[in-house]
């Protein structure tokens, strides 16, 4: 009778202890869906401010692109910033 008992609560304290292994799991699990989460809202974000037309033109402009029939102009002899 005895082992039976000790059979059925080693049973139940494995039971016991996969629940809980298994529920640490999730919660690691769901912090890292999160954080994951959140970066993915950042770089669509990103996505979105970079790939618009505004952005574009604002790039080229900074290389020296012009639009064609525009005058572009070269100025030299500036003293440095």
């Amino acid at each position: 009778m005895l082992c039976v008992l000790v059979a059925i609560v080693y049973l139940y304290l494995s039971a016991g202890l996969s629940l809980f292994s298994s529920w640490r799991e999730s919660k690691r699990d769901s912090a890292q869906v999160s954080a994951l989460e959140r970066e993915n809202r950042l770089l669509v974000r990103q996505r979105e401010a970079v790939s618009g037309q505004g952005a574009l033109q604002i790039q080229a402009r900074r290389l020296g692109m012009i639009r064609p029939g525009e005058q572009g102009y070269v100025v030299s002899g500036l003293p440095p910033n």
